[in-house]
């Protein structure tokens, strides 16, 4: 798919929903989610095509819901041996139906390189000069986008208006016990280990990702959200990282982080008011880009009916799930 392609269906983006008779509505940067009080609680998560940085939204991106959901439920399946998850079913392209959790507090961002242009990335603190993080060390002379020696793990909060970097004795000291800690870390480098060995068997490499957990009525751990999507990891090739990096240059993307990068470079995303409005055909370059990432990965072809409206068939596929 081609970014001309694209450009004359912008319009058919899904912003966001607004269905009756499916519980209770709450919204969050990129999802609507409807709770229900049936079989022990349940709730419906409908991804839109929203697209945030910097804790703001950017732009509306034709497939993104749709890729997220669909690679989601891709990685639940390829991940399922090392922590259960809470997906109950895929109702449309746009819909997981998933066990209600207790969620905890906690996002664990897994990191197996330097890099990022947020203030809550690896590389943008290292580059302000530090050194010494919660757990871990960084040596001096890194360069951007550098593999580090081993993963690391580098928590933020989870329910707070914008992220903020959490320490162990932060999290220690009320916000889960030491034993489902560990476990959340246990869990978190394997599904990192996993996601890489997947993901270089299809030419691809996730520099960086963030995990969310949450418990169920029985006191389980399980993988709740979403795992090694666009946006939640970021994606580049494998073929062609190391000659960039000989040549200074940057990983080839296959992410939202060129989109990141324009906006960094012409304005102040977290300080500025009003934002510049993103231009059409990098839009368009995203869409491409996250049906690029599915394709890759999946090896499946992704499957997209202009003419059919997006709110429409997801309120028509909902319908069993009515209460």
């Amino acid at each position: 798919m081609q970014t001309a392609e694209v450009l004359p269906h912008l319009d058919y983006v899904l912003e966001g929903t607004d269905f009756e008779h499916l519980g209770e509505k709450s919204s969050g940067k990129v999802r609507d989610v409807y709770a229900q009080d049936v079989q022990g609680g349940r709730i419906i998560i409908v991804s839109t095509d929203r697209f945030t940085g910097f804790d703001r939204q950017l732009a509306l991106v034709l497939f993104k819901g749709a890729v997220n959901t669909q690679l989601a439920q891709f990685w639940f399946e390829q991940t399922a041996d090392i922590i259960p998850n809470h997906v109950l079913a895929v109702p449309d392209p746009n819909v997981l139906v998933a066990e209600k959790m207790t969620v905890l507090p906690v996002e664990m961002v897994v990191r197996g390189f330097i890099t990022g242009v947020t203030n809550t990335a690896l590389w943008k603190q290292y580059e302000q000069g530090r050194r010494e993080f919660d757990g871990f060390t960084l040596p001096d002379g890194m360069h951007k986008n550098e593999r580090l020696k081993q993963p690391v793990i580098t928590p933020t909060t989870k329910f707070e208006a914008h992220d903020r970097p959490l320490s162990r004795e932060e999290i220690l000291g009320g916000m889960v016990t030491r034993s489902l800690w560990d476990e959340m870390c246990g869990a978190a480098l394997a599904l990192y280990e996993r996601g890489q060995q997947v993901a270089a068997g299809r030419g691809l490499i996730i520099p960086d990702t963030k995990y969310e957990f949450g418990v169920n009525n029985d006191g389980g751990l399980r993988l709740i959200d979403e795992a090694h999507t666009p946006d939640s990891s970021r994606y580049w090739q494998l073929g062609t990282y190391q000659e960039r990096m000989d040549n200074g240059q940057e990983p080839e993307y296959f992410d939202k982080e060129f989109l990141r990068i324009w906006f960094a470079e012409r304005c102040d995303p977290y300080a500025d008011e009003v934002l510049p409005a993103a231009p059409a055909q990098l839009v368009a370059e995203l869409a491409c880009r996250y049906v690029t990432i599915y394709k890759q990965l999946t090896g499946r072809a992704f499957h997209f009916d202009p003419t059919e409206p997006i709110g429409p068939r997801i309120e028509a596929n909902l319908r069993p799930y009515r209460v």
